[in-house]
Parts: structure tokens; C-alpha cells; sequence
């Protein structure tokens, strides 16, 4: 059996995850036997790390294993890790993981696998449930009855969800009849416009969904042109195409004593609120009929996600 190291820059924490090392002894070791002290001197040799170190070797025990018995090695009163050690041929095995079970029959790993994708699929369906009734009357593009729909939680001032924002709109063009997309605010703290940018934005949508579109995609193509000084006037001037009323857009968007503005900011704390019931931490993501795709990606990386939604419908 021949040692595998792993080489990082971790100190005494350990620089590997299966260590074997031989000890040369010249004397029978059942006869003689591992005390303490000569178990660490021979880790001290082999492993120069440890030399200055602050060793404890537990007492030893039988292990699972024929030949082999159990202990540990705690290193500076801090990290402890298991090993197994054979007298007889004076190998000491050091782990960093338990033992893993690699009994199961194919059969029984398969059957596994179908009990976690049950699971998933289940898991996946209360999810697209949950934010069917969440997002419900938020705005969205593709067919209301679409048979797919995808979820993303974004930020407008965040520029992966910028270059997340193309591939929606690729998807859209290759799926016009299976795919609904709806967006959800997520605007993250480290952002100084991200917020009174989705306050805008729903302030316009209350309005006109087409508005909110409109905002929308020119928060992203241009989001390197904006600042939070800029982004009222910005917002205002996009606007003008529309045939919203930009007075009463205006005083939702600006006027925190509003009660326009009130409600507004609260659905967008509450959006945010419930991404991170979701668990999600960053920004963008997506469900997919309730399955997650962290993280922007690839249209491919969509296309295989969708195509596994379909098999579920």
C-alpha cells in the first residue's frame, strides 16, 4: 500500500487526507508492542510538520477491522483525527474522514438514488408552489399557462444578474411557449441603488407591467452608467415612453411618507425576506418549477434543468 499526500499550505492542520507510515523496526512489534511515546516519535520522524508540536495519542482499542485497532491523534490541543494501526506490520493509518460504507449491492444504490430523486421531486414541487402564491400578480413575461416557469431572485445593481438578465431573454426566444419568467427582488445591502431601484420599478409596475420592463432592462444594460444619485432621473427619463403617470410614479418612487411608497418597500422587504426563507445568500437565482440553479450560468446549464423538469410534468 503506498502513501497518498496531498501538498496545500495548512501547517499543522495537516497536509493530507490518507497518511500511511511505516514504522522500521528491527525487533518483533507483537512482541515488544506501540507504547505512547514510540508511536510519537515515529510520527514526529516521518511527518516534520509535527515536530513541535503539542501530541496526545488516545488509549487503543479494537477497531471493525481484523489485525488493525482504533485511536486518536490530537494535535495542540485542537484538531483530532482517528487512525488505524497494525502492530504486526507497524503501518499507522491516519484518517481524516470516518470509514465509508461501500457494502451496498448496484441494486441497493440505485434504489437510493430513486428515493433521492423522489425527494427532490418532492421537495421541488412545494417549492414551485410556494412561490406560485408568493409571486403571484408580480410581473412576468411568456405565456400565463406556460408549463415551465423560473423564478429568479435578482438585484439591479448586481452584475452577474446583468448577464443573467441576457440569458432570460435568450431562453424566452428559444422557449416562447413552454417557459414563464418572473422576477423577484432581491436587492443585497453591499448595494447603495439596488433598493430605491426595485421601489422603482414596482412603483411603475403598479401602473403598467410594460413599465416595470422597461426599467427593468435598462437597470441592466446600463447599469455601469448608474449611481444612486443618478438612477430617479434615469429611471424618470426611460419612463417617458410610456404612457404611465409619471407624477404619481414619482411620489411612489421618492416620497417615503407616501402610502404608495410605504407599501412598495414593504413588498420589496418582504421579497427579500422570502429569498432568504429560501436559504439563498447571493444573487441571482433561479427556480426552475421549484429546483434551484444558483449563480449565473450558461443557457446549456438551463437547457439540462429544463429538460428535467419536463420529464416531471
Amino acid at each position: 500500500m503506498k502513501p497518498i499526500v496531498r501538498h496545500g499550505s495548512h501547517g499543522l492542520t495537516m497536509r493530507w487526507t490518507l497518511l500511511l507510515i511505516n514504522f522500521l523496526v528491527v525487533c518483533s512489534v507483537t512482541a515488544q508492542g506501540f507504547d505512547q511515546e514510540r508511536l510519537l516519535a515515529n510520527l514526529r520522524f516521518r511527518i516534520p510538520d509535527l515536530e513541535g508540536a503539542e501530541l496526545t495519542i488516545g488509549e487503543l482499542e479494537p477497531s471493525l477491522y481484523s489485525g488493525l485497532k482504533q485511536g486518536s491523534l490530537t494535535i495542540n490541543g485542537q484538531q483530532t483525527l482517528q487512525f488505524l494501526l497494525s502492530e504486526e506490520q507497524g503501518h499507522l493509518i491516519l484518517l481524516t474522514t470516518n470509514p465509508i460504507d461501500v457494502s451496498l449491492t448496484e441494486a441497493e444504490i440505485a434504489e437510493k438514488f430513486a428515493e433521492q430523486a423522489t425527494q427532490e421531486k418532492q421537495v421541488a414541487a412545494e417549492t414551485h408552489g410556494a412561490l406560485g402564491r408568493f409571486a403571484e400578480g408580480k410581473p412576468s413575461r411568456g405565456p400565463s399557462d406556460a408549463p415551465i416557469t423560473i423564478y429568479e431572485f435578482s438585484d439591479f445593481q448586481c452584475p452577474y444578474c446583468a448577464r443573467a438578465s441576457t440569458v432570460m431573454e435568450e431562453l424566452l426566444n428559444k422557449y416562447p411557449e413552454e417557459i414563464r419568467f418572473v422576477y423577484l427582488h432581491y436587492p443585497l445591502g453591499m448595494h447603495d441603488w439596488a433598493k430605491p431601484a426595485a421601489v422603482a420599478a414596482d412603483c411603475a409596475a403598479r401602473q403598467s407591467e410594460d413599465a416595470f420592463w422597461v426599467l427593468h432592462d435598462n437597470f441592466f444594460e446600463l447599469q455601469s452608467d448608474i449611481s444612486s444619485e443618478s438612477m430617479p432621473q434615469q429611471a424618470h427619463s426611460w419612463l417617458q415612453e410610456t404612457d404611465i403617470d409619471l407624477d404619481a410614479w414619482q411620489n411612489c418612487t421618492t416620497d417615503e411618507s407616501s402610502v404608495a411608497n410605504r407599501s412598495v418597500t414593504l413588498q420589496v422587504d418582504i421579497s427579500t425576506a422570502t429569498a432568504e426563507r429560501f436559504g439563498l445568500t447571493g444573487t441571482p437565482a433561479f427556480f426552475v418549477n421549484g429546483y434551484l440553479l444558483s449563480g449565473a450560468h450558461p443557457v446549456e446549464a438551463f437547457d439540462d434543468l429544463i429538460a428535467k423538469v419536463r420529464e416531471d410534468l
